[in-house]
């Protein structure tokens, strides 16, 4: 059976910096697991690896597509599963890094997804509704219809509220029941990494002055000049959207500032509210020991569970 690691949690917990260094450990090779990641350009708002970073150790789903594309938890599965298969066939280990949930248990238990054609008819009308009364009023409808998928995505990911609403009507059927999985496709050893709530929120807000200082809002108004507003789903991102909206002049700066932490807060106890639910994941808390020390701890355990597959 293919082995396969995974390095998940909320963001701001320090992935980034345990996923080099376990994965050398390891022998292997880090397939980010981060739906942003994915888009060309957008490096700044999406915490990727520096290149510096990514020399280190090889990366892969990272800088693959424009932020024109509209890549889909699909396409990133079969991806990453070739990845899987390639890179276990050269003797090495696959490392999933990232906090993208959806993302993650596409992978790990190899959700099968049944293609449905789009019904524009529907779709118009439902984004006609987003215009009228607001993201958050369909969100609620698809946690009535169906909650298990509601707490997957984020509240602001348009696309994929409209895309389950889409499937409820065509079929009456919730999204999360048209996916079958296979749990045991793979020798998995999954680790999640968790902060106190008070030092992860001072983390988060801290990573966002970075952020805005590294030169986020020139790197959307990049975007922007090349066309890309709010109707783009890569814009929708979290900090991405904020920082539009104060380029429109709906935001102070000192607003969307506080807008960004506080949304990624709440993106991160969703998050940890997610990974929560799959009982295969072994949580290290990331204060307990130096970085060094935690590598090591977390190596032993994914040698221990490889070497008894």
């Amino acid at each position: 059976m293919l082995k396969l690691a995974a390095l998940v949690g909320p963001t701001a917990v320090g992935k980034t910096e345990l996923a080099i260094p376990l994965a050398q450990r390891l022998n292997g090779e880090i397939l980010s697991c981060d739906s942003m990641q994915v888009y060309r350009g957008m490096d700044i708002g999406t915490a990727k690896a520096s290149p510096e970073e990514q020399a280190l150790v090889p990366h892969h789903l990272i800088d693959i597509v424009d932020v024109d594309h509209n890549f889909t938890v699909a396409e990133y599965q079969q991806r990453a599963r070739q990845l899987i298969e390639d890179i276990n066939q050269r003797g090495k280990i696959p490392l999933l890094v990232g906090g993208t949930g959806l993302y993650y248990q596409a992978v790990v238990d190899n959700y099968s997804f049944y293609p449905m054609a789009t019904r524009q008819d529907i779709r118009k009308q439902l984004q006609a509704e987003v215009a009228e009364k607001g993201l958050p009023e369909l969100y609620t409808r698809l946690q009535e219809i169906d909650p298990d998928y509601a707490t997957k995505i984020s509240p602001q990911d348009e696309k994929r509220i409209i895309r389950a609403l889409e499937v409820f009507a065509l079929t009456g059927i919730p999204f999360s029941k048209q996916q079958t999985r296979q749990r045991n496709t793979y020798t998995l050893a999954a680790v999640g990494l968790y902060l106190n709530r008070e030092t992860l929120y001072q983390r988060i807000n801290e990573r966002v002055d970075k952020m805005l200082a590294r030169g986020l809002i020139d790197e959307v108004r990049k975007f922007r000049g090349q066309g890309y507003g709010l109707d783009n789903n890569a814009m929708q991102a979290l900090g991405y959207k904020q920082v539009i909206y104060y380029l429109e002049g709906l935001m102070s700066y000192e607003e969307m500032v506080e807008a960004i932490k506080k949304e990624t807060r709440r993106f991160a106890k969703r998050q940890y509210t997610w990974f929560k639910r799959d009982e295969r994941i072994k949580w290290f808390d990331v204060s307990q020991d130096s970085q060094e020390a935690l590598v090591e701890k977390i190596y032993i355990y994914m040698a221990g569970l490889f070497s008894r597959a």
